[in-house]
């Protein structure tokens, strides 16, 4: 093991384990500063569904230029009455409304009583607020503010409800104690049972649990200077808590059997964290590329929720390399002395369950590789009739604010008023527009199929823009919205403005939704390039094989098939659905299969490295193709399929999150993660590796050379036929 000592990993280590008590100190003295500096700059997220330079955004962005007020982010207030018009308590609506336009950052607020905000029944009425920033961004304490300005409404006995932006500041703040506490939980017995020490099972729970929370802190540090969205929290904590564990788990089962060995407790940990270190250190950069290849979509808003996991993922590293050393340096050989259940490190020998399971593989390789890889593809046909979209406030809890002013709107106004477009004519040369321009423009969007009604079209006090409202036929959901958006954008405006050369745009919340999922949709292509091309790289650089790196690319790629899979089916089809507390079917929200990927991918190749790093060590040291990969699966079966086990514990838990989002998210990682570890990296890559025999260490000669963390060795440069 000396080539381990040696190496600058090891050296860390041993430095780590030697000043234990500085490096514990120093860990709970960045928890405890990043905390605080994260209190103190009081960080908010805020979702912002945008993209620079579309239609949308070049809509809203010149009216804003022209009318501020009426250029803001817009929210609704919804007044519902039970048993009396609304007329009765006008008094009691117009003082709110005095008060809401009273309070800071508010632009304009609209008239409810007018023909197109008041319901027929006269029970239902909406006024149209805009702030000049997303209430989002403003807290939880700004939503009370709005409370008490409504409440002479709410003391008529009116129901007062908030919708778009305003709907989504009021949602009650994420609680993610409950999925920490059951995620921990889970993890704690999972240690229990596999590795039966009570201090074996505690050190990756506490190094996670320190590493996961100083990454929070450090999350909400940058959050104060770069605007994240409301996922990013919940997301850095899920991956971080996972793979926190996971790092930790590797590492002190890696040093238990290094101390079974007869190794002392300083060669071992030096070995440890050399060896498992390096393979750590090779996952984790795998995991950060890959999210920070969320980049390569052009969303900022994408690229900084990639960015939020990656910064956790980093700092969980960080952890194992240098905090899981010296929790072994107090734990030393007592370790395995609170003993629950008896159990070996490392159970590979001849005569155990997991030596006979391998040498079954190795008989019948073609079948267990096509049995794993035919059960993937059965489970991602699903993914055949994926449509992404967003996911609307019904699906949200009854009891959440914006739910219930979605169903008063629809059930008031109709499903279109829920998202209403808003047109925008600018002159291409600073010419004034006329009132005949906008009632001929009223007139042919009326027309139009799909088309509701067109409350207003009219030209501004400034003469140089004609602006009004389009409410749709259908919900701001539903794909006959979207076409609608399109053909008035691309087709209906461009027709109608051609012989003035004016330039029109159909922009507002509901249009730069759809903008933003069909650009994230367009450009999912791009991050599954790029990501698959940089971990591709980075394999190859690990391992020097070119037939391991295409090998693992592929399989995760059916892995990723398979995740989506389940999701249409749960989320999209509504098979179980209700009982993770989603009412009805809805559709995958447009940047979820782009984060899982990313996400997935990394993770997956966390299993494959250090399965792959355990495989690799043996066929350097004797050559023996089928001995080294009996030895390698033998030796990390057991700790893989715990540390599966654990993460998708984790991810399962986040499934008692009231967002839509986060539940895909929780079951796609955790399906997949379950799928990952058991198909693949105990059927279908030992199989292959057993098929491809010799040839998984071929490398043509400009690649081949020492692996780092590995003695000097190399694979024979012309391979032997494979045989079976």
């Amino acid at each position: 093991m000396s080539y381990m000592t040696d190496s600058l990993l090891g050296s860390l280590g041993r430095w780590a384990a030697r000043r234990r008590r500085l490096v514990l100190a120093a860990w709970v003295g960045l928890l405890v500063a990043a905390t605080l500096v994260h209190g103190a700059l009081g960080s908010t997220y805020s979702d912002t569904l945008t993209i620079p330079g579309s239609p949308a955004q070049t809509g809203l962005n010149i009216l804003r230029a022209h009318d501020p007020r009426a250029g803001g982010q817009a929210g609704q207030v919804v007044f519902q009455s039970s048993d009396k018009p609304l007329t009765d308590e006008r008094s009691a609506v117009q003082q709110s409304l005095r008060n809401l336009q009273a309070l800071a950052h508010v632009l304009s607020v609209g008239d409810p009583y007018t023909k197109t905000t008041l319901a027929a029944d006269g029970r239902v009425a909406y006024a149209t607020i805009n702030f000049d920033e997303n209430p989002q961004k403003l807290g939880h304490s700004y939503v009370k503010d709005v409370n008490d300005a409504v409440s002479p409404a709410r003391a008529a006995g009116l129901s007062v409800a908030y919708g778009g932006a305003l709907g989504l500041a009021a949602e009650p703040k994420a609680n993610d104690v409950r999925s920490e506490l059951i995620g921990i939980l889970v993890a704690l017995i999972v240690l229990l049972v596999g590795f039966g020490s009570v201090y074996a099972a505690g050190l990756p729970l506490v190094s996670a649990a320190l590493a996961v929370f100083t990454g929070l802190g450090t999350l909400g540090i940058v959050a104060a200077a770069i605007s994240f969205g409301t996922s990013a929290p919940t997301l850095g904590l899920m991956i971080g808590l996972g793979v926190g564990i996971d790092y930790a788990l590797f590492m002190t089962t890696r040093f238990r059997q290094a101390l079974i060995d007869g190794e002392t407790v300083d060669e071992a940990i030096r070995g440890t964290v050399a060896a498992s270190g390096h393979a750590v250190l090779t996952a984790a950069s795998t995991v950060v590329i890959a999210m920070l290849g969320l980049y390569a979509s052009g969303i900022s808003f994408i690229g900084k929720l990639g960015l939020a996991a990656a910064i956790t993922v980093a700092v969980a590293a960080l952890a194992a390399l240098t905090l899981v050393p010296a929790l072994l340096g107090f734990a030393g050989r007592s370790i395995d002395r609170r003993v629950v259940r008896r159990v070996v490190a490392e159970p590979s020998g001849e005569g155990s369950a997991m030596h006979a399971y391998v040498g079954t593989i190795e008989r019948h390789p073609w079948r267990f590789a096509l049995g794993g890889i035919c059960l993937l593809l059965v489970l991602a046909i699903p993914v055949l009739s994926m449509r992404v979209g967003h996911v609307q406030p019904t699906a949200e809890p009854a009891s959440f604010s914006d739910h219930r002013a979605y169903v008063a709107i629809q059930k008031g106004f109709g499903a279109g008023a829920n998202g209403p477009l808003t047109i925008v004519v600018s002159p291409s040369t600073g010419k004034q527009v006329n009132a005949q321009l906008a009632a001929h423009l009223g007139a042919v969007l009326r027309s139009q199929p799909g088309v509701s009604s067109v409350p207003h079209m009219s030209v501004t006090d400034s003469g140089q823009l004609v602006v009004g409202r389009v409410l749709p036929a259908t919900g701001p959901g539903d794909t006959e919205t979207a076409n609608l958006i399109h053909r008035l954008q691309y087709q209906v405006l461009p027709a109608t403005l051609k012989s003035t050369g004016d330039h029109g745009f159909v922009t507002g919340g509901t249009a730069a939704t759809d903008e933003f999922v069909s650009t994230v949709s367009a450009r999912l292509v791009i991050i599954i390039a790029v990501v698959l091309a940089a971990a591709f790289v980075l394999l190859l650089a690990a391992f020097r094989s070119p037939v391991v790196a295409l090998k693992a690319v592929l399989l995760n790629l059916l892995s990723i098939g398979a995740a989506y899979g389940i999701l249409v089916a749960v989320f999209q089809w509504g098979w179980g659905s209700g009982l993770l507390g989603v009412d009805g079917t809805v559709p995958i929200e447009s940047y979820v299969p782009m984060i899982i990927f990313a996400i997935v991918f990394g993770l997956s190749m966390d299993y494959e490295v250090f399965l792959v790093s355990r495989i690799r060590e043996h066929w350097l040291a004797s050559g023996d193709n089928a001995g080294s990969v009996a030895s390698g699966l033998g030796q990390t079966a057991l700790v893989i399929s715990c540390a599966a086990l654990i993460m998708a514990s984790v991810f399962f838990a986040f499934l008692l999150s009231t967002k839509v989002d986060i539940k895909m998210l929780a079951l796609g990682l955790g399906a997949s993660v379950l799928i990952d570890a058991s198909v693949i990296r105990l059927m279908i890559v030992p199989s292959l590796m057993f098929l491809f025999d010799r040839y998984n260490w071929w490398a043509p000669a400009w690649l081949a050379g020492p692996v780092a963390g590995a003695p000097s060795a190399t694979a024979p440069s012309a391979p032997a036929p494979a045989s079976n």
